[in-house]
């Protein structure tokens, strides 16, 4: 239950910062933002040391996978983003 109760807070904040989020009842969301590829997004957030993941995929390639972690965690990527895509 507390995955879930992040993952919306995590979700919500992202669309509030001009994120697209698909659906999702996992313990990860794919998020993207127009102005950066998934791939920008995620050099950037590694080089942070912020960890995600991201496909080469034709229908993924703007797209990060965020893993759903502690309050904390998730905190610590939303103002990484925010940062990131200013």
């Amino acid at each position: 239950y507390k995955i879930v109760e992040t993952r919306e807070r995590t979700v919500s904040k992202l669309e509030r910062a001009g994120f697209s989020v698909l659906p999702s009842k996992a313990n990860f969301i794919f998020a993207k933002k127009s102005g950066i590829s998934g791939g920008e997004l995620y050099r950037e957030l590694k080089a942070r040391g912020i960890l995600v993941r991201y496909f080469d995929k034709p229908e993924l390639k703007d797209y990060v996978r965020i893993t759903i972690g502690a309050d904390e965690q998730m905190q610590e990527l939303v103002a990484a983003v925010c940062e990131i895509c200013v």
